[in-house]
């Protein structure tokens, strides 16, 4: 059934339509591709944030993501959101010693010679998330089917869904890298520092990233856990302070340094830190805030730059 004659179906029957839903069909037909992005992110807005999208005098930390989205288009993001030639970015500011060792690149997934990799090994493409694929042993992999999933992630667009322009022209490529695996935890958190041209820096914390059990906390630089929430659950437990967070933070200043807002995501393990990518536009700009006052006050540590286009 076609995305479009789904939400007919919706209709007909009377089904509860919540926005986002109705949304996320109009944005998953090829119909939505010929609606300008202003216009576009004014309708996703509304619908996903439940709030009129204000662009003459942003305010909050979404409307001004929204706003950067649309007026701040340096080249340098492309390459910056480019998961293979971010590389090159990091090894240049902070030292290649940060990057998890590169195995190999391809163009198509064809091209992988299984034979050559080691018994661990992680794929992933270059220009989107949720194609990363882990493997712990290699006996036991199906390499068609990887294969025909990395062929299929090739050829997903990351820029319509909430028109992030740095993905729209990325050479796609699929890139290998080493395993990675820590004496603590099963599943590596992800620490995640929001870097504000203020200034001011707040660290997000991932527990179970991809997982039934995932968690999301926030942390002021000092290890003060923040009364916030996003997309998940705060976790139950309490989270101990990584050993490397002032070197993390430290990296993330210098990482960021002449953007407006940029989140500097990173891994701590055995007590080294590594990167793993840049986002310059944090949940897409999207996700609501519980309390709601977040909002305004990360929107507040986000000086506007002049537009650009």
């Amino acid at each position: 059934m076609s995305k479009i004659k789904s939400l007919t179906y919706l209709i007909k029957n009377k089904r509860e339509l919540i926005p986002s839903t109705v949304f996320g069909y109009f944005a998953r037909s090829k119909i939505s591709h010929c609606v300008s992005d202003k216009a576009y992110l004014k309708m996703q807005y509304r619908a996903n944030v439940g709030k009129k999208l204000n662009l003459k005098k942003p305010r909050t930390f979404n409307e001004k993501l929204q706003w950067l989205k649309l007026y701040n288009r340096n080249p340098i993001f492309t390459s910056m959101v480019d998961k293979y030639e971010v590389r090159e970015f990091v090894s240049q500011r902070i030292g290649e010693e940060y990057l998890i060792p590169l195995i190999g690149v391809w163009d198509n997934a064809n091209d992988i010679d299984f034979n050559t990799l080691p018994q661990q090994f992680v794929l992933k493409c270059n220009h989107d998330s949720g194609s990363v694929i882990i493997c712990k042993n290699k006996e036991t992999i199906d390499k068609n089917a990887i294969v025909e999933k990395l062929n299929a992630k090739l050829k997903r667009d990351m820029f319509y869904w909430s028109r992030e322009w740095p993905y729209k022209d990325i050479k796609r490529k699929i890139v290998c890298e080493e395993y990675m695996q820590d004496r603590q935890f099963e599943v590596l958190n992800v620490y995640k520092i929001l870097n504000f041209n203020n200034g001011e820096q707040i660290i997000q914390v991932i527990q179970n990233d991809k997982t039934p059990d995932e968690s999301i906390d926030y942390f002021d630089p000092q290890w003060n856990r923040l009364e916030m929430r996003q997309n998940f659950p705060n976790s139950k437990t309490p989270l101990t302070k990584p050993e490397t967070l002032d070197l993390m933070l430290e990296l993330g200043k210098k990482l960021s340094q002449g953007f407006p807002f940029l989140r500097t995501d990173f891994y701590e393990i055995n007590g080294r830190v590594y990167f793993s990518e840049f986002t310059f536009f944090s949940d897409a700009g999207m996700g609501k805030f519980y309390p709601d006052n977040w909002d305004d006050e990360l929107g507040n540590r986000i000086v506007l730059p002049e537009p650009s286009r």
